[in-house]
């Protein structure tokens, strides 16, 4: 690969990362408007958990367990080598009140290339997972409580005992494609009211 290509990557990356990571940022919008971009933002996140519900019954048993779960419901992802993602979410309590608004942003590098979409929800299972949520200054996967990416194939059983790790991640819906493997760190950061 030339010198020429990589440096393209760098600038494409560098171009969607610095995009991903102002999304809800700039001139501060008058109040109506950001209450309007909350409720719209809040009934996506609504639609997309009842989407992984309906497929994915284990993420419906597991709400039983979660003290707080963390939707976004539309990441946008690109990379050629260099790469990023971000997106706007909305964190629930366990019965559906809307506790905050949160950003996801990250980047990756490694072998990569393409554009999707995707929705995440984060179910946060112990009260100290939602209080570093709040209480760090971005919460960086693999920083912070301890994160396992849930599938359709993990356990059966979901009980007290069973249930260790502070956060169980889903991805679904994905929209795109997006081929390869990296490293990849991602932040979260609550959004102002």
């Amino acid at each position: 690969m030339s010198f020429k290509t990589v440096r393209m990557a760098a600038v494409l990356a560098g171009l969607l990362v610095g995009g991903c990571s102002s999304l809800g940022a700039g001139a501060a919008p008058s109040a109506s408007t950001s209450q309007s971009s909350h409720a719209q933002l809040e009934q996506n996140a609504r639609v997309a958990l009842a989407q992984l519900y309906s497929s994915v019954p284990r993420a419906k048993e597991l709400r039983s367990h979660a003290v707080a779960i963390l939707v976004f419901p539309d990441i946008l992802k690109a990379g050629l080598m260099f790469g990023g993602s971000g997106g706007n979410g909305v964190l629930f309590s366990r019965d559906g009140k809307v506790l905050g608004y949160y950003n996801a942003s990250a980047v990756s590098y490694g072998l990569q290339a393409g554009a999707q979409s995707f929705s995440e929800a984060m179910f946060l299972t112990k009260p100290a997972a939602e209080r570093y949520l709040d209480s760090s200054d971005g919460w960086s996967i693999g920083a912070g409580p301890s994160v396992v990416l849930a599938d359709s194939g993990m356990g059966r059983d979901m009980s007290s005992t069973t249930l260790r790790p502070d956060v169980y991640a889903f991805i679904f819906g994905q929209v795109g494609l997006m081929a390869g493997m990296g490293v990849q760190g991602q932040k979260i950061t609550r959004l102002g009211a």
